[in-house]
Formats: C-alpha cells, structure tokens, sequence
C-alpha cells in the first residue's frame, strides 16, 4: 500500500477483507464555530447578511473554515420565530445574531445561556436587558433609540414641506409602539405641527389609515419604524404615491422605493459591528459584560423623482446635509 503523509490519514480499519484508510482531522486545526442566524426576511435583510459576513471576515472568520453559519428564516411569517428559535438552541450554535423585537423575544425566550447577538431599538425600555452598560444575562448588541431618530425625520420633513402643518404618524405595535408615538407628538408640538396618530394592525389597514389620514387634513406622514411597514413597504409606498402624500420612512430601501425621504442609523454598518460582538464571545467575552453600544454611522436620502412627482422643491440647506446625492 502506498504510503500515505503523516498526520493525513490515521487508523487503517479492515472490514469485509477490504483496507480502508480513514482520515482524522489535524489536531493543530481551528474548531469550526457554529453561528446562528435568525432572520426575519431572506430577501430584506441579504445585504446585512453579506455586511456581517464580511466584518467576520475581515476579523478572521470565514465560512468554510473555522465558522459555519445556520440560517433560520421566517420570511415574513413572524409566528415561526419561537420555532426557529428553538432550532438553533437544539442544534447547539456557540451564539445566535438577530434583529428586531419579533426576533430577539424568541431568542430570549429561547436560551437563557447561549450568547445572542442583537440589533433592536430601545431594549432597557422593552425589557430586554437590564442597562446598557451592563446588560447581564446572555444578550448584547447594539441599541438605537427610535424615538430620536423618528423626531429628527419629523424635523427634516417639515423643512422639506415648508406649508406643512399637519402630520400624520403611521405606527404598528411591532415597532416602537404608543412610547414613540408619544415622543414624535411632543416633538411635532414644539414644532408648531397638529398630528393625528393610526395604528396599523394589518396590511389592509395601511390604504384606510392612509386615506383617514389624507381626509382629515395631514399634508405629510411620518412612519414610525416597525418590522411589520418593512415586510409591507411596496404596498405602504404605493398608497402613498396614489394620495400624492410626502413621507419620511425608516430606511433607504423605502426611499428607494419611493418614499420621500429618510434620516435612519445605517443597519449595514450595524450588522457589521454585530460581527465584532460575535468575535468577541468566541473568543471567551461574556455577552452581559459587553455593553450595548449605539449606532456609528447614520444615512439621510431623499428620492428627487419622488420629490419632483410631488412638486417639492428640496432646499440647499438640507441637500448639503444628505449622505449621498439625491437619488
């Protein structure tokens, strides 16, 4: 038989008079590492997924050699969560990343000892974690606070609609629920601005609150984030179109829909800064001792199609502030 390199094949079994030469793994190798991720949506959240991948990437963990990925996705069905859930947990991922209330509830819910990696709004607030500074238990991540950035589109709306004195707000529980509601009503306040509140519960109820909001008087509508709008963005924008009605929307991919505008914390660049927390606990961090850190990078676009469909004329004072030109 001929000879075979040291350290690339170990026992030689005979079974049935035939010689088999079975390989063992090189004891110097790096364990392959399990991750979980558990998604809401393939197809929305891809472009995160390739950004966390590539960090991992960049901090010497990649696919295929020393980490595995297992993906659960609910695509839009949020009530497989807990389910998906419990799949990680029974296939013994060393961490699981995920995003978003639907998701981190039945994480949590799911392990009180495999670390979880977040991304979600106000988590001190929802009950997530105890403080931000030390979250103890198994959980950290990244933390924004939507109410700010919900107040700050209010702001870059009413600069855009200068006539602008009533304001819708369109919000789902899903989303910052009756506490951001609250915020952006005291923010329109001060601004001068009248606002009547919706909540949407299906997706049905996104062309009746639309038009509600539309016959009450509302020149421009704010929607408050919620993973629920997302998953029903199209539907959401074409409303709008149809009631010729200015919004301020979550995040880019709306605005690249259609939607006016949007001033949002950059989920590409914290999906990447997740894969940093993930880093971390393999490499022995405890998830509580990691304080929950804040958004680093932050995106303000505006559609120029949609703002011309809608006869505004986007001032320089705000055309210098956008992270990039007009799309």
């Amino acid at each position: 038989m001929r000879e075979t390199r040291r350290g690339l094949w170990g026992v030689i079994a005979l079974t049935a008079g035939v010689i088999v030469a079975l390989p063992v793994a090189d004891q110097g190798a790096e364990p392959v590492r399990k991750i979980g991720f558990l998604g809401m949506d393939s197809g929305m959240q891809a472009v995160r997924v390739q950004a966390f991948r590539d960090r991992l990437a960049a901090l010497g963990y990649v696919e295929g050699k020393n980490i595995a990925i297992e993906y659960r996705w609910a695509e839009g069905k949020f009530d497989r969560l807990p389910q998906l859930a419990a799949e990680l947990v029974a296939d013994k991922v060393s961490v699981i990343v995920t995003a978003a209330p639907p998701a981190v509830r039945p994480a949590k819910q799911a392990t009180t000892t495999i670390p979880i990696v977040m991304v979600i709004h106000n988590p001190v607030g929802q009950g997530i974690v105890a403080s931000l500074a030390r979250p103890g238990g198994n959980i950290t991540g990244i933390a924004f606070q939507d109410a700010e950035l919900s107040t700050k589109r209010l702001a870059y709306l009413r600069d855009a609609v200068p006539s602008l004195v009533h304001v819708a707000l369109l919000w789902n529980a899903q989303g910052g629920g009756p506490e951001t509601v609250e915020a952006v009503e005291s923010a329109a306040k001060s601004l001068g601005l009248q606002t009547s509140a919706y909540e949407v519960h299906n997706a049905a109820e996104i062309s009746t609150a639309i038009k509600a909001a539309k016959a009450s008087g509302a020149q421009a509508l704010v929607e408050l984030a919620s993973p629920f709008f997302t998953l029903n963005r199209k539907a959401l924008i074409a409303e709008l179109t149809a009631n010729s009605m200015p919004a301020t929307c979550e995040l880019r991919e709306y605005v690249v829909d259609g939607c006016l505008m949007t001033y949002s914390a950059d989920l590409n660049a914290m999906f990447g800064q997740m894969a940093t927390f993930v880093v971390r606990i393999l490499k022995g961090a405890k998830p509580g001792d990691l304080p929950i850190e804040q958004p680093r990078e932050f995106q303000f676009v505006i559609n120029k199609k949609t703002a011309d469909a809608l006869g505004l004329r986007i001032p320089k004072s705000i055309e210098i502030q956008l992270t990039e030109p007009l799309l």
